[in-house]
């Protein structure tokens, strides 16, 4: 087949990791990048083969014949973006969170889908074997009936020392609970249903332009307690553990990749994955194509921002 023309806007860290992943995919190209630092955008234009790069989404919209637009800016700026792509009828691709707010975000997938397109979530987690290995256990019965969930994030440093920026570090668009809790609560949505919003407390700083340093949520997915408990700026290593307990034995995704688990009884062991790996980018192509796929939509995101706006409520 032809290969799919990308668009990318916003060359920050996640940016650069999926222009890397459509960069080795055999049915994507990036022909155009965007980055509001010209620098920036040269750069990675020059590193990508001399693809047209611009300091102005706008301009690459008008200039650009695309078959997908992958916006990777803040997440302030992801509704004016998206609204335009999606007046231009290109199909999108959009980082997490999905907006800055309940309502932008509820827009952008009600004009996403009265457009007609494609519009897809990065939300990795759902590609992953470890991810869904722990979902066939969990519908096999390998911990019998759901107790507790329970989602634990320790971060030494936040931001963590990869991704030292303003916005990440911000109480606006920034904070452990919108980069990285939004992917576990958009996997219980997919996995154990619907989340109720029962209370939380934020442990916040004294300059208030700063994300939180902790969350204590108490939540409940049918019935069944979830708890996420966060903390960052704190001693030792980063560990982020999704943990399921049941009547029979208890199952936990670790640290992004790993999965480990036991019986009643038992102790706790590393679980070999099973199940077989598929991409984002695979799904996307076939979205593209009009073939079976499994992507995850605006609606996903809207659902998974419905609870983390609760969870962030001052």
């Amino acid at each position: 087949m032809t290969l799919l023309k990308i668009g990318v806007i916003g060359l920050g860290a996640i940016g650069e990791r999926l222009i890397q992943a459509f960069t080795a995919h055999k049915n994507t190209e990036v022909t155009a990048v965007v980055d509001t630092n010209k620098e920036r955008a040269m750069s990675m234009a020059k590193k990508l083969g001399g693809v047209h790069w611009y300091a102005n989404h706008k301009e690459l919209l008008a200039n650009e014949e695309l078959d997908l637009v992958y916006i990777a800016v803040p997440p302030k700026f992801h509704h004016a973006v998206a609204i335009d792509v999606i007046e231009k009828g290109i199909h999108l691709l959009c980082e997490k969170p999905l907006a800055n707010s309940l309502e932008e975000a509820k827009e952008m997938y009600e004009r996403a889908k009265q457009g007609g397109i494609i519009h897809a979530m990065n939300f990795p987690l759902n590609y992953s074997s470890p991810a869904n290995t722990f979902e066939k256990l969990i519908k096999q019965g390998y911990i019998g009936n759901l107790r507790k969930l329970e989602l634990s994030m320790n971060f030494p440093n936040w931001p963590r020392l990869w991704q030292q920026n303003d916005w990440v570090a911000g109480r606006e668009q920034g904070g452990f609970v919108l980069e990285v809790g939004v992917h576990f609560i958009q996997l219980t949505q997919r996995i154990f249903g619907e989340i109720t919003h029962l209370n939380s407390v934020l442990e916040l700083p004294e300059d208030e332009s700063k994300c939180e340093t902790g969350v204590i949520g108490s939540l409940e997915v049918n019935g069944t307690p979830f708890l996420i408990n966060g903390i960052s700026q704190i001693a030792g290593s980063e560990r982020i553990a999704y943990t399921a307990y049941g009547t029979e034995g208890t199952l936990s995704l670790v640290d992004w990749g790993k999965l480990e688990g036991g019986k009643l009884g038992e102790g706790i062991q590393p679980i070999h994955t099973t199940e077989i790996q598929s991409t984002l980018l695979d799904h996307l192509v076939a979205a593209i194509e009009g073939k079976e796929n499994r992507l995850y939509t605006f609606k996903d995101g809207y659902d998974a921002q419905v609870i983390l706006e609760k969870l962030r409520a001052i």
